[in-house]
């Protein structure tokens, strides 16, 4: 046997394939290499002829074909008995063996993974990178803070893309970046961890803010992530099931699945090859081979209007849609044309200038201009042959409209027996198809939208009339749009990762018990979050009775599409495939159901508002809304959704929006065609929040129940925005509800309305506007209820501070003032005292404003009574903040009661403040209330301030009295000196005691003068000037013997604080010492002049005082010539006033101060000898001349005997000498004008 030999090769490799019984022949392939310098390779196909006789007979057939093969391209040859598949770097070529025709026509190809790719990360082409970062900026031209997150989100969404993904890779991408994780860590990341991941590594890469250099960044990690990817995706070898038709691929770290190519897909690809020259697709779109040449050309036109925009631009168009409202699909499309019809913005050259250089970007810049003439002139040209060619645009429409008809999702008729997928590579091979054939679907569609739009741009160019342009506006724009949104969805479901819950109720909580006895259920929330368990999957999941079935767990290529084809069309028509709903998209709330099932939220909400926003968009109103409640559900079943987000952790604008967005989705739902029965129809089952409530006939019975669940739901999540929107709404509803006799209710229209108002009460002040809260209460017209509300609130203003909101006068109150003010002051008999703020001062504010002095002075009254009793254990820090109070209380009482007419200037307290909380409340809480008396400073008839109950009456002369000895209480404790503990004061000579020994001279002098009289008054200001001579004298030690303190007897033993008190004088420098003798001396001055009016003899006191404490002290000149009478001297002797010469006299003799003695007598009878002339007259009167002669007598008297004693001999006898002349001289004088009297007499 003999194997046909070329000339110049060599066999190096053989494969046998399956014996073909039938034939009896085993086909042979034979790799031939050539042994000359011109290195080529080649496979020949022979047959060997067996004959299974009495004996084995083997021949050789002639080569059947040979196939050439590139240069270092081949990996793997498989062979079966009617074909031969060839794997090398490009893809699979599968060869029939039974033609022998080696035309590449006849051969099927099969593209590589790596090409799939290698497009998603933009590694296919430069060109389509550098597209990519000048349409961004084209489009984002305005608004370009958008640029750098839109470009993370296409990136990412590529990167998660089914097929892409694979963990490895990316933890080994990663690595690279100095990343480093745990197999634990990297596991447990959920989608959102990887997405951080990835961005905190490209933004820190990314240094600078240019959004250049954050695209530039994001390439560099999808070239490393590529490089990581084909190293763990090496394909090894083919594997084939012939018994089941499938074949794939063994890579280094996965398989992958060759499938067959969709319809659409061959004329897509099938009519022009990457250098845009016809290659025909095999399939029959027409029966005219003008309209097969006329959609040749409008194809042609497609694929040119493609390739000058570039893959970049469907990308982007995709992110626009899938992100967000970034840019609507109305924005994106002109400014698609705009670059297609002018080319990039000069914003785009400096771009250029600042990434490639000057040079090489005026170079690029020239080219770009070229090659966009040179469109530009084809296309147009092109347009024009097109026209001719059909001799109308009409006709070219035509054949437009039935191409876009193989872009529609087909329907087909599910088989109720099949069985339900169970293999999940066939769930994986089916997503991964699907993804596929919806990308091409939806980038096809947009092509032929852009070129439609093109036309429009142009039409007078190419001469269409406006009957044309009117019908693509409205008719196949429009039928472009929902083709776009259809697979956009399914393409959507296909690659976005699922989510976790993130909401932690009580359904979630049980569910992570897994109580659930169904393992499927278990094992699919275990799968949520990952990377590679998308949207489909769980669609999927719940597809029963469906026709997707697999026959085995290796799908051959023609199954991968007829399951792709089934899956597309569950997932837009539903199961049967024959819905006829005029409406867009009626299978979306049944999917938007299951999403929301399993906790998929966000997912819902972008297919919902993804096809309420293009179901507005349409023209025909019949589309919005069907009679069957579907609208309504899908509003439903969106707000419900939006609801559960705004609990998420989101930022607050973000959850405003979310709020804002849901009530409107519950309005629109309650409103729509058909609600009633859509809604109340629906189970329980579905996830939804159950309604509670059914057999609703009347639109506003309906409407009444469903505005109460909504506001239930609401509060439930804790919005009151929402709760109070529905709560109003109900509102609207009630009387019409209540006049229906079909759908009656069990209470009655104010206890609705009661009900309503107060929880439209209870959410605007959960969302503090007070105003509105207040209007809430007025309107409701159940009293029991409104007073409820009303002390509710009062309590709420009290604790968040708010009670000067009552004060503004922005509240009408309308019969509650009285009410008002008895929950306060009811509130405020109950509170403590120190709590902040004070329900007493907010009673006064608020009668003051209302213009009621009386009661306002009441209040504050009463408020400061309940201070002196109830702090009165605090410590001296507490204890002065309190006196505070109640000085600032009792002072704003006078000033209240001041405001009064005289006659009327009193406070009832007892009328006021206790019997009017007799009266009853309505409140479900019975209030039994007991007399409180408070102690309050009355003045006793003795002088004394007792302690007694409250009186009934008190004026402003009692709050003056109280306001004195408070204030002498406060300053006491601002010494820290503290009273008995029972905090009541009592009047006495303790009190002004303790105000002296603290040196608070005018706080003493001023309760002295506010509570004593007459001779009581003088005695008590000889007590006091006493002890405040004491401290002038320097060689007193201790305190002066005032108010029975022991301690000053020396009876006790003092405290160390007490010792520094008494004994730190001795510490001090003589400079302090100085400073405060003349302080005291100087007081002593100030006050003895100020209160010497009250008291003539409070000189004598002081000078005795001195002079006691030290009988040899020198008094001050300013208390001496207070004696003299100052500048007025008395010349008529030593007569005068309580404080006169003479009393001075006798202190001088008294304490044997006999020089100051002598002295004082000496100068004024020398002061009467040398009279004036004028003066004579005077003196010469009787009676005008006193002398004090008995104290003279004794100054004599102590004069002789001190020289008796021998003491001061000398001294004395000259005192006595002098004495002795001055009154002679005194005498004769007095005898001289005796004489002249006696003679003036007798004449």
């Amino acid at each position: 046997m003999n194997f046909p030999r070329l000339a110049g090769c060599t066999f190096s490799r053989l494969w046998i394939g399956e014996a073909d019984h039938k034939t009896s022949t085993i086909p042979l392939a034979v790799l031939c290499r050539d042994s000359s310098q011109v290195v080529w390779e080649m496979i020949t196909i022979s047959r060997l002829q067996y004959n299974l006789g009495d004996r084995i007979v083997l021949s050789m057939e002639p080569y059947i074909r040979n196939i050439p093969l590139e240069e270092g391209g081949f990996i793997n040859v498989q062979l079966t008995s009617d074909r031969i598949w060839i794997l090398n770097e490009d893809g699979l070529i599968c060869y029939d063996l039974c033609s022998t025709n080696d035309n590449a026509e006849e051969a099927h190809c099969y593209a590589m993974q790596e090409a799939f790719v290698a497009d998603q990360l933009f590694q296919s082409s430069e060109h389509t990178f550098s597209d990519l970062i000048c349409i961004t900026h084209s489009v984002f031209s305005s608004s370009k803070d958008q640029i750098v997150p839109f470009a993370a989100s296409t990136f990412l969404h590529r990167l998660l893309h089914p097929g892409v993904y694979q963990s490895k890779v990316l933890r080994a991408t990663l690595q690279d970046y100095h990343k480093r994780y745990t197999d634990s860590e990297f596991q447990s990341m959920t989608v959102e961890g990887l997405k951080k991941e990835i961005l905190s590594v490209v933004e820190h890469e990314a240094v600078t803010e240019n959004p250049i250099s954050t695209f530039y960044c994001w390439r560099n990690f999808c070239t490393c992530y590529f490089h990581h990817w084909r190293k763990s995706s090496a394909p090894l070898h083919l594997f084939l099931d012939s018994s089941k038709g499938a074949f794939g691929l063994i890579r280094k770290s996965s398989i992958s699945l060759f499938r067959n190519m969709e319809d659409i897909e061959l004329l897509i690809y099938g009519f022009f090859d990457e250098d845009g020259d016809f290659i025909s697709s095999g399939l029959s779109l027409s029966d005219s081979d003008l309209e097969h040449e006329i959609l040749i050309d409008v194809v042609r036109c497609i694929s040119s209007l493609s390739r000058q925009l570039g893959k970049a631009s469907s990308a982007l168009f995709y992110e626009s849609l899938i992100s967000g409202p970034i840019i609507s699909m109305e924005e994106i499309i002109p400014s698609l044309l705009k670059i297609v019809e002018t080319g990039y913005g000069s914003s785009i050259v400096e771009l250029q200038k600042i990434e490639l250089g000057a040079d090489i970007a005026l170079e690029k810049e020239r080219v770009d201009h070229k090659r966009l003439r040179k469109f530009s002139i084809e296309m147009l040209l092109s347009l024009h042959a097109l026209s001719n060619k059909a001799t109308s645009w009409g006709r070219v429409l035509n054949v437009i409209e039935r191409y876009l008809k193989y872009f529609i999702p087909g329907k087909v008729i599910q088989r109720l027996n099949s069985k339900t997928m169970v293999c999940n590579m066939n769930n994986a091979t089916l997503v991964q198809a699907t993804a596929q054939v919806a990308k091409v679907m939806f980038e096809s569609a947009l092509d032929v939208l852009l070129l439609l739009s093109y036309l429009v741009n142009i039409a007078g160019q190419i001469h269409m009339i406006h009957h044309d342009i009117l019908r693509i506006q409205l008719e196949l724009v429009p039928m472009i749009q929902e083709i776009v949104v259809e697979w956009l969805i399914i393409h959507f479901f296909a690659i976005t990762p699922s989510e976790l819950p993130y909401i932690e109720d009580f359904s979630s909580q049980l569910s992570s018990l897994q109580i659930d006895s169904n393992t499927d259920n278990r094992s699919l929330k275990k799968k949520l979050g990952r990377c590679d368990f998308t949207l489909a999957f769980i669609l999927l999941s719940n597809v029963e009775n469906s026709c997707i079935d697999a026959q085995g767990c290796l799908p051959n290529p023609d199954n991968i599409v007829s399951l792709v084809t089934d899956f597309t069309s569950w997932v837009i028509w539903g199961r049967s495939g024959e819905n006829e709903s005029l409406s867009f998209f009626p299978h979306s709330t049944e999917l938007a159901l299951i999403l929301f099932m399993h906790g998929q939220y966000t997912a819902v909400e972008y297919l919902l508002t993804t096809v309420d926003g293009h179901s507005r968009r349409e023209r025909i109103s019949q589309s919005v809304q069907s009679n069957d409640g579907g609208w309504c559900i899908l509003h439903h079943t969106l707000g419900c959704c939006l609801l559960v987000q705004a609990q998420s952790r989101l930022n607050e604008t973000l959850k405003e929006r979310k709020v804002g967005e849901a009530i409107r989705s519950f309005f629109r739902a309650s409103s729509g065609l058909g609600a009633s029965q859509a809604l109340q129809s629906l189970s329980s089952e579905v996830g939804l929040p159950h309604l509670g409530f059914s057999g609703c006939t009347s639109d506003a019975s309906w409407k009444l129940h469903y505005y109460q669940w909504a506001m239930q739901i609401f509060e439930q999540y804790g919005i009151s925005e929402g709760a109070c929107q529905f709560g109003l709404a109900a509102l609207e509803q009630v009387d019409e509800a209540l006049s229906d006799t079909e759908d009656s209710l069990d209470e009655s229209a104010i206890a609705v309305k009661g009900r309503l108002w107060a929880n439209v009460f209870k959410f605007t002040l959960d969302l503090n506007h007070y105003y509105d809260a207040y209007c809430a209460i007025i309107s409701n017209p159940d009293d029991e209820s409104k007073y409820i509300c009303l002390r509710r609130f009062l309590i709420v203003l009290y604790e968040r501070g708010a009670m000067k909101f009552l004060c503004d006068g922005q509240l009408p109150f309308i019969g509650l003032t009285e009410k008002v003010e008895r929950e306060l002051a009811w509130k405020a008999e109950r509170s403590d005292i120190s709590a902040k703020p004070n329900v007493y001062k907010f009673l006064y504010a608020f009668e003051m404003h209302r213009h009621n002095w009386r009661r306002a002075a009441m209040y504050i009254y009463l408020y400061s009574s309940r201070l002196r009793v109830e702090v009165a254990t605090k410590d001296m820090r507490h204890l002065s903040l309190a006196l505070q109070e109640r000085l600032d209380g009792l002072s704003a009482a006078i000033n209240a009661l001041h405001l009064v007419q005289p006659a009327y200037a009193w406070i009832d307290t007892l009328l006021d403040g206790g019997s009017r909380h007799n009266e009853h409340y309505p409140s479900k809480k019975a209030r039994k209330t007991v007399e409180e008396p408070y102690n309050v400073l009355t003045v006793a008839a003795g002088g004394d301030v007792q302690p007694q109950r409250l009186r009934p009456y008190v004026d402003i002369g009692k709050l003056e009295n109280e306001f004195v000895l408070t204030s002498a209480e406060y300053m006491l404790s601002l010494k820290n000196v503290k009273l008995t503990s029972s905090g009541t004061l009592k009047l006495s000579s303790e009190l002004v005691g303790l105000l002296v020994q603290e040196n608070l001279y005018d706080m003493a002098f001023t309760v002295l003068l506010k509570f004593w009289k007459g001779s009581e008054l003088k005695r008590e200001l000889e007590r006091v000037f006493i002890d405040m001579s004491l401290k002038c004298c320097p060689s007193r030690v201790g305190f002066p013997l005032v108010g029975g303190d022991f301690r000053k007897h020396g009876l006790l033993l003092t405290s160390s604080a007490d010792d520094v008190g008494m004994h730190g004088a001795h510490d001090m420098p003589l400079s302090t010492q100085q400073h405060i003798g003349k302080s005291r001396w100087e007081e002593l001055e100030l006050y003895l002049g100020r209160y010497n009016r009250f008291h003539g003899r409070l000189p004598v006191v002081v000078a005795e005082t001195l002079l006691h404490s030290d009988p040899q002290i020198e008094l001050p000149l300013w208390l001496v010539n207070m004696f003299k009478g100052g500048r007025r001297a008395n010349i008529w002797g030593m007569s005068g006033q309580e404080s006169n010469p003479a009393s001075l006299l006798r202190l001088y003799v008294d304490y044997g101060r006999y020089t100051e003695a002598t002295n004082l007598l000496l100068e004024y009878i020398e002061l009467l000898a040398s009279t004036r002339p004028s003066d004579i007259i005077h003196r010469k009167k009787p009676c005008s001349v006193w002398f004090p002669y008995t104290i003279i007598e004794r100054l004599w008297c102590q004069l002789e005997e001190l020289i008796n004693r021998g003491h001061m001999t000398d001294q004395c006898h000259k005192l006595k000498k002098l004495l002795h002349d001055a009154l002679l001289r005194h005498l004769k004088l007095l005898k001289v004008d005796s004489e002249d009297v006696v003679s003036s007499a007798t004449c």
